[in-house]
């Protein structure tokens, strides 16, 4: 059996929370691993509650996590799950500049209780602050099975 793919839509809210909630744990997962590579090179010390500099590189880290995967395939493995994808508003995978907007800016999406997601629901072209910002914006492309 061979698959193709279906013509695209706007992901739902179920959707989207699922791969929120997904990349999340995978996220939590990669900061645990470098907040240990963290304290590794601290000699086995804890680092300070009010380090700027760790909280730029957990920051980093983030980036480097999403901006790769938003760069190289236009999904980050909870997108993949829920047959999500990012394209560019010219229909092209997103560059690391595009990539970093977005990621900067849905930092900001969230802090006025989520209203730059919420954002969606609201407008009238369906795109979130950081879709806006960056220039891409996300998909549902289910795949189908041809019958035999």
């Amino acid at each position: 059996m061979t698959e193709k793919t279906a013509p695209t839509q706007k992901p739902g809210p179920f959707r989207l929370l699922a791969v929120i909630f997904y990349d999340s744990l995978l996220l939590a997962s990669a900061l645990l691993v470098a907040t240990a590579i963290a304290v590794a090179f601290n000699g086995g010390q804890a680092i300070g509650a009010n380090n700027p500099f760790f909280f730029l590189y957990l920051l980093g880290v983030a980036l480097l996590f999403f901006g790769w995967f938003w760069t190289h395939g236009g999904q980050t493995l909870g997108m993949r799950a829920w047959q999500i994808y990012l394209i560019s508003n010219n229909d092209t995978g997103i560059s690391w500049q595009q990539a970093f907007l977005r990621f900067m800016v849905s930092i900001f999406s969230w802090l006025p209780l989520g209203l730059g997601y919420w954002w969606l629901w609201i407008s009238p072209d369906k795109l979130s602050w950081h879709d806006i910002a960056s220039g891409s914006y996300l998909i549902h492309q289910p795949k189908q099975k041809e019958p035999r």
